[in-house]
């Protein structure tokens, strides 16, 4: 393991800076279920880190939230193990492969960018939206999508390939989980973010030690992120897990994702 102060070893105006976007990431990705892998990407390429530290720190971070926000849903019911076990049995060696694999810079970026504008249209996508009653309220009483069970020969090789690409770009994989699970009926909002919270936490741990077993990990003083980011995570778990999201906000976060990914492949 390697340790590179860089940016985080005083507190500076930049680092106070850095810490706030990562709470706001946190909070918005922790409120869907989700670690904020992507989100953190794109705050660190800003801040001109290294492709390597970039990752690393990403998927430190997304084990923390992750949890947090999987912790939130659980408490709540809304977690089914017959549902995200079939994920992510083949998942974990797959992103633990992933990991292994050392990408070339510019396929890397590519790779991210791609990713990054995948997770913008997650997070601008609503599928079943609660209403709006006359009051300006949602109405949260609304009958739920009919959903379907998922099967071992469907969900094997969706989670394994899910995880594989996770461990590569160095995220959890639950942004690319959520939409598939929704598409297919396979559950309701709710149960699909308890589903991605574990599943994220599960491959960024497999994918965070293929990382060091193959090339090692650069990461900085994770002191300010991983308070930015438990402060973050646990109130948006919270309000998650027991009312709706935000959609302007996780719109104008997705809009951040859309310049990230413009300057991987433009500026790169």
């Amino acid at each position: 393991m390697f340790f590179d102060p860089g940016l985080f070893g005083s507190l500076t105006p930049e680092t106070a800076w850095l810490a706030l976007l990562i709470f706001i990431v946190a909070f918005l990705y922790a409120s869907v279920g989700h670690g904020g892998a992507s989100g953190y990407l794109a705050v660190l390429s800003f801040f001109g880190f290294s492709r390597p530290e970039m990752a690393s720190t990403a998927l430190i971070l997304n084990i923390l939230v992750a949890g947090l926000s999987f912790y939130a849903y659980f408490r709540s019911g809304h977690f089914s193990g017959r549902l995200t076990f079939p994920f992510i049995i083949a998942s974990i060696p797959a992103a633990f492969v992933g990991g292994l694999l050392k990408l070339p810079p510019h396929a890397y970026s590519v790779l991210l960018a791609l990713t990054l504008l995948f997770a913008a249209f997650r997070l601008s996508w609503t599928p079943n939206a609660p209403r709006k009653l006359p009051d300006g309220s949602l109405d949260l009483n609304q009958p739920l999508p009919e959903t379907k069970p998922v099967s071992l020969k469907i969900g094997l090789p969706v989670g394994g390939g899910i995880g594989l690409l996770s461990g590569m770009v160095g995220v959890g994989g639950g942004i690319f989980l959520s939409p598939v699970m929704l598409l297919m009926r396979w559950a309701d909002v709710k149960h699909t973010s308890a589903t991605a919270a574990l599943f994220i936490v599960v491959n960024a741990a497999s994918g965070l030690l293929g990382r060091f077993v193959s090339h090692g990990i650069v990461i900085g003083n994770l002191v300010p992120l991983l308070l930015a980011a438990a402060a973050g995570g646990w109130l948006g778990a919270y309000l998650g897990a027991t009312r709706f999201s935000s959609i302007t906000l996780r719109r104008l976060l997705a809009f951040v994702l859309v310049l990230a990914a413009f300057k991987l492949l433009v500026l790169f």
